[in-house]
């Protein structure tokens, strides 16, 4: 099984998948899709939603089941929205209060997802049963085609 995910052609897809679409829903469930069963290192792909302040709650998602909710102070989710940086961490035992939504999971990268406005919608969280499975191209991959795909949502 191939380690690097064909992420040119999985954003071809997305891009073709989405166009013209404005509802976030909609969106994070067919970014979550096609991300999840194209990279061969997602074993968990999902997007936790803002639904209230300082609060996430679980969004579309593929793989197995994940935390319902999750505040801002807590887990890798929690940093990535309070903070508004990306979190890749090469192993989640590592990380300070890490919330273990499944045992199996190793290594976590968790993106911001803003629309054009600014507004934070939630965040995009890929999880890996293999350790330090995502790359600083991952991220460079993905924060212009989440920026692209949810630059019209409402």
């Amino acid at each position: 099984m191939a380690t690097e995910p064909d992420r040119a052609a999985i954003s071809q897809a997305i891009r073709a998948l989405t166009h013209g679409e404005t509802d976030p829903v909609a969106l994070m469930a067919t970014v979550a899709c096609e991300i999840h069963h194209a990279h061969p290192l997602c074993d968990w792909t999902g997007f936790y939603r803002v639904v209230a302040p300082e609060l996430l709650k679980i969004g579309p998602y593929q793989g197995g089941h994940g935390c319902l909710v999750i505040p801002f102070s807590r887990g890798v989710c929690g940093a990535a929205a309070r903070t508004g940086q990306i979190q890749n961490v090469p192993d989640v035992e590592a990380f300070p209060g890490h919330i273990a939504c499944s045992s199996s999971t190793k290594s976590e990268l968790v993106l911001p997802v803003r629309n054009g406005r600014g507004t934070l919608l939630g965040v995009l969280d890929l999880d890996s049963d293999s350790p330090a499975a995502f790359t600083k191209e991952d991220e460079d991959w993905l924060v212009p085609l989440l920026a692209e795909v949810f630059r019209d949502a409402t």
